[in-house]
């Protein structure tokens, strides 16, 4: 009897979720799910680390367990979404550069409170759960010429690149040249070095959880050499989203300032983008598209990434979005929604490992190599920017270079997108210029005279 209805249930699901019709099977679904959660899971470590009070936020910066928590429910309701409504292998978390603007240029830089800034990233998602499901996504995706869409995600990945160098003691401030090389004889720097060395090389051989395996291994040398202590206990209940939880509902009227416009128009702009992006590549690495190149229940998939966006912000953490760390369950086989849940019911269970996560994320060293290597994933980008067109090159370098120069890349947004109506113009091709673009040339324009005040 039992045999049966699991053979009936097998059937279901394989029917929901189309797993024959796309030529895979539960088994190899589950373990590609696995394969993704292995890939991204140094999220569960890092973001705690970037948006929590232990590290460079200090008392500006949120309960390091309530991010733990809220990290991995995001993560788990976002990825179930995806999996269960829009049926995509792709799993959710809170992404990688955004969670450093958050934390960076809107609560260090800009001096707003986290509470705030959570509102702003509810703010972003409503408007971008609107965008999903009308037809005017496709025409903001048109508006932004692509070279500008790879120039931000290059700038973002060299941003979060300078942060992991800057945690690492790889790279320290100085009055003489604002920054130069930092001590190769201290401890944690080498400790991070050594992460960057094992990481990359687990990169290149191909190890789809190549980040994570690099911060076990230095968390492993880190507690050998006593630079990193051992956890008090393994595991715990999860606790602490009572501290955020909601936050970003009490404080939603807070977002509707002049210097929030900019905050929540920049975390909409990366999310749109970085979403749209990461969905098609994993969809084309998993032969879903259509014939005709496009994604099939576009809608739903973006529509899956913005409710993920605005549920994490209530539940107390930074913009969650599609991970293309997803493509490494695709690669193992993975090709429909049943793979992100088996991703999802992975952050279940490590939510319940704080006392764990929390020893990495303490200790900036170890996580540092996780954002190096993470920007120059994003980074690869810059290949394919058109560098022998100067209407192009020019924008885009300074979107690119702005944002680490000036930590904030709301700045290297802005200057980009100021310097592209006027160089199309000066290339009399100001036709080709989107009235969309004419509308963020004056909004920046606004941003740069408000922060001149």
């Amino acid at each position: 009897m039992s045999f049966d209805v699991l053979t009936r249930t097998k059937g279901r699901v394989d029917s929901y979720f189309g797993i024959s019709e796309h030529g895979s099977t539960v088994r190899r679904e589950l373990m590609a799910g696995t394969i993704t959660f292995l890939a991204m899971s140094y999220v569960l470590a890092v973001n705690p680390s970037i948006l929590g009070d232990h590290g460079a936020l200090g008392d500006k910066g949120m309960p390091m367990q309530a991010v733990f928590t809220a990290t991995a429910v995001a993560a788990v309701f976002g990825t179930l979404v995806m999996g269960i409504w829009a049926k995509y292998p792709v799993a959710l978390a809170p992404g990688m550069g955004l969670n450093a603007f958050f934390a960076y240029t809107v609560v260090l830089n800009m001096g707003i409170p986290w509470q705030q800034a959570l509102s702003g990233t509810l703010l972003s998602g409503i408007i971008f759960f609107v965008l999903a499901i009308t037809k005017v996504r496709e025409k903001i995706i048109d508006a932004i010429p692509m070279q500008m869409k790879l120039a931000v995600g290059a700038g973002i990945g060299m941003f979060v690149a300078f942060l992991g160098l800057k945690n690492a003691g790889v790279v320290v401030a100085s009055d003489a040249t604002f920054v130069h090389l930092g001590d190769f004889h201290k401890g944690t720097t080498l400790l991070a070095l050594f992460g960057l060395l094992v990481t990359v090389i687990f990169l290149v051989l191909g190890w789809h959880g190549a980040v994570l395996y690099g911060i076990l291994s230095t968390t492993v040398l880190g507690i050998v050499t006593g630079l990193v202590e051992l956890p008090s206990s393994v595991a715990a209940l999860p606790h602490g989203l009572d501290q955020t939880f909601g936050q970003a509902i009490v404080h939603l009227p807070d977002a509707f300032t002049g210097q929030m416009i900019i905050v929540v128009l920049t975390m909409l702009f990366v999310d749109f983008f970085d979403a749209s992006g990461t969905l098609i590549g994993v969809a084309n690495q998993a032969g879903l598209l259509t014939k005709d190149g496009k994604l099939d229940r576009a809608g739903q998939a973006l529509a899956a990434d913005s409710v993920g966006t605005a549920a994490g912000a209530i539940i107390g953490t930074s913009t969650t979005t599609a991970y293309v760390e997803s493509t490494a369950g695709v690669t193992a086989g993975g090709r429909t929604g049943l793979t992100a849940v088996s991703t999802a019911g992975w952050f279940l269970v490590a939510m319940f490992f704080f006392p764990l996560f929390s020893v990495v994320a303490g200790v900036p060293a170890v996580t540092a190599p996780a954002l190096i290597v993470v920007g120059v994933l994003m980074s690869r980008a810059l290949g394919e920017i058109d560098w022998t067109r100067l209407e192009y090159a020019v924008p885009a370098f300074i979107t690119v270079i702005m944002m680490p120069l000036t930590y904030s890349i709301a700045n290297g947004i802005a200057m980009g997108l100021l310097f592209y109506p006027v160089v199309m113009v000066a290339k009399r091709r100001a036709r080709e210029v989107h009235p969309v673009m004419w509308v963020l040339m004056a909004v920046f324009l606004s941003y740069f005279w408000f922060l001149a005040e």
